[in-house]
């Protein structure tokens, strides 16, 4: 007898699920249900096609081969029934049922399986305040949101925007709109950075400056209080903590949650962070049940937390899985350490594992390295910078994350992807400084970025290095009389002296072991050069003559510009 397998959402797990059980069990009898009439579809690329980049949205539910992947595709190509425009309302698991409704007529039926799997997604958070129901106020959660959003920019009724929210989506939609439609957008966020649950203040800062260099008006640390319609005109005013914006559209960007209400109504096991709970052959606490994608909570191999991981790569992984468990095999998904990438216009930035504030909220005691160095060889005619955040335990000398941003997107990702693969296994530094990498001029540096971020970890663990993040720099420098050892050329120092007086030493490097006597033995500095390393040379030498009141700024004055493009 065929087994019956139903599917409860048809977007990216669940499609996975239905094609590999197709091809591992040829005579099962595989249903998927959804409420949207557009199926199977790349819901990552959805700011892509907003902005203009994908041109047709049926590019977003096509094949490579482009044939559109809707009911008639995976009846026809795949042996699989998709009932679209159905809506899941109850699951009876004593009777192996789920009550489903017909949207376009109301009609309800029982459905029977011998395996279910929910593929429920998340859906887009509304927040609290007034006005998120207003007309004109945007989610970006599915492609029909993509086509009206998209629609009204076509028509030239959009000039200016508000987005809310400075997580991923938040900046790839931000992006979007900025760049091809040349639309003014406001980026609202909360917290002290862009993208505060994925990546630490360093890097952050380095994409918070690019977005501002192409013109978004960057608001954070601002809380909106409230959204209204001003009549006549039909404009809204977006009120914040900072300042009001009166605005064409405003589009909620404030992160998802997953959709789980069917599940805990079924009295499924709903871990902490929110999700389904799921063991690793991703069954839920129904062994006749599985669950995966956004909907579910998984193991951070870092921490060892669950958490949620809203991504269509990890939904495709577990679809896989959950499939060939439900036709009788033995695969296991042992958990994540988080890797993402992100465009944002001209630079790609990358991450895995724990930010720092993650680690220290865990109860590691973490340590971390920047560096800035060019992602081909330096005399490479289109070498670009890379900067790199390197995170560890100071204790145990374990990486706990990596962060990385360049124009080389597909750079720093190679970067992020390395250590990432090993994350789970318990890399350390030392492994870090003697990683093994490809090296040819026009693809790395001979001592590639990744090993110099090692090995400058390892010299700050070992009390070698004194550092100060370049963000932390400026502060300082501004509220404090602290002077700067610039070791760079006079050429290169002239228009910091010029600006900055008594407060900017120049000393340039080959200049400095017989001019040592310039500097004053009993105060502080910051130490500059152009990346790192020449400062770190510096104050290794500046100790060995008793000159130990040195701070060397993380990434030089490379790593400064990214941060603070008007310090000079």
């Amino acid at each position: 007898m065929s087994k019956k397998v139903l599917i409860i959402g048809a977007v990216a797990l669940g499609p996975k699920v239905a094609c590999r059980l197709r091809r591992l069990d040829p005579e099962a009898e595989i249903t998927l249900i959804d409420r949207d009439n557009l199926i199977s579809y790349g819901g990552c690329g959805i700011p892509y096609y907003v902005g203009g980049d994908i041109s047709d949205i049926e590019e977003l539910y096509s094949t490579t081969s482009h044939a559109v992947r809707d009911a008639a595709f995976f009846e026809n190509c795949k042996g699989v029934k998709v009932l679209t425009r159905v809506e899941a309302r109850e699951i009876k698991r004593r009777e192996k049922q789920v009550r489903v409704c017909h949207l376009d007529t109301g009609e309800e039926e029982l459905l029977s399986y011998d395996k279910l799997v929910l593929a429920t997604g998340a859906r887009a958070v509304r927040p609290p305040f007034p006005g998120v129901d207003l007309p004109g106020v945007f989610t970006v959660s599915d492609l029909h949101d993509a086509e009206t959003i998209k629609s009204l920019m076509a028509k030239g009724s959009v000039g200016k925007v508000a987005v809310i929210g400075a997580g991923a989506i938040g900046l790839e939609i931000t992006e979007a709109m900025t760049d091809l439609w040349g639309i003014e957008t406001t980026l609202i966020e909360m917290e002290d950075q862009v993208m505060p649950t994925l990546l630490g203040k360093c890097i952050a800062r380095v994409a918070a400056k690019e977005m501002e260099k192409h013109g978004v008006d960057l608001l954070l640390e601002a809380r909106v209080h409230e959204i209204s319609r001003i009549e006549p005109t039909g404009k809204l005013l977006v009120n914040t903590s900072k300042r009001a914006l009166e605005v064409d559209m405003v589009i909620l960007a404030a992160g998802v949650r997953p959709n789980t209400s069917l599940a805990r109504d079924a009295g499924l096991s709903i871990g902490r962070s929110g999700g389904i709970s799921v063991d690793r052959r991703m069954r839920t606490s129904d062994p006749d049940i599985y669950a995966g994608g956004d909907c579910v909570e998984v193991r951070n191999l870092i921490s060892g937390e669950n958490m949620l991981m809203a991504l269509g790569s990890l939904a495709n992984r577990q679809g896989r899985i959950i499939a060939t468990n439900i036709s009788g095999g033995q695969s296991h998904f042992k958990g994540t350490v988080g890797t993402f990438c992100i465009k944002i216009f001209d630079l790609g930035v990358s991450k895995a594992g724990l930010t720092y504030r993650q680690a220290k909220e865990t109860g590691f005691d973490p340590v971390y390295a920047v560096v800035a160095q060019a992602d081909h060889a330096h005399f490479y005619p289109s070498s670009e910078l890379i900067y790199i955040s390197l995170l560890a335990d100071k204790k145990s000398r374990k990486i706990l994350g990596i962060e990385a941003a360049g124009k080389n997107g597909v750079a720093v990702k190679a970067r992020v992807d390395t250590v990432a693969v090993l994350l789970q296994h318990g890399l350390d530094v030392d492994e870090v400084c003697c990683l093994e990498t490809a090296y040819a001029p026009p693809y790395a540096s001979a001592m590639d970025v990744i090993n110099n971020a090692g090995n400058v970890l390892d010299n700050i663990l070992a009390g070698f290095d004194r550092p100060i993040d370049a963000a932390d720099f400026l502060n300082e420098f501004a509220h404090h009389k602290t002077r700067v050892l610039d070791i760079r050329g006079e050429k290169e120092a002239a228009p910091f002296k010029e600006k900055y007086g008594e407060s900017w030493l120049n000393i340039p490097h080959e200049q400095l072991r017989r001019r040592v006597g310039d500097i004053p033995a009993d105060e502080p500095f910051f130490l500059l050069c152009d990346t790192g390393p020449r400062a770190y040379e510096t104050q290794i030498f500046l100790s060995s003559k008793g000159i130990t009141h040195t701070r060397l700024i993380q990434g030089g004055f490379a790593m400064i510009r990214a941060t603070d493009p008007e310090f000079i």
